[in-house]
């Protein structure tokens, strides 16, 4: 399923332009600690993001193939997300704890903003 990988591509790039803008607020701002949760959020929701394509490109292929696929891997991604938060919890005076948590989420919204983007473009 290539569509997949260039979906995640796509997705990809745009999460590595909200990371560069992260870190430009960490180090041009006294919001140190913020900054450094969302980039710390969203690195790893961005792993989370690679786990979940990758786990959906062997899905497709085993539906294709009428095997059985195991799981596409819920438990791995909440284990990061744990870890990013037991992070933030543990440096608490480094990471700011909900900044990790919106970090999280981000790489979801962003893939809903690119469904409703490809939505409204597929009706005109």
């Amino acid at each position: 399923m290539p569509e997949i990988k260039t979906i995640y591509r796509r997705q990809q790039r745009y999460i590595f332009f909200l990371l560069a803008i992260y870190v430009l607020g960490w180090g041009f701002t006294s919001y140190q600690t913020i900054f450094l949760g969302l980039i710390l959020g969203t690195a790893l929701g961005l792993f989370n993001m690679w786990l979940l394509a990758k786990r959906m490109d062997k899905f497709g292929d085993a539906v294709i193939r009428g095997e059985k696929v195991r799981s596409l891997g819920m438990v791995s991604r909440m284990a990061t997300a744990v870890l990013a938060v037991m992070i933030s919890v543990k440096y608490s005076d480094i990471f700011h704890l909900y900044s990790v948590i919106l970090g999280l989420m981000t790489p979801y919204f962003v893939i809903m903003i690119e469904f409703l983007k490809q939505a409204i473009h597929s009706r005109n």
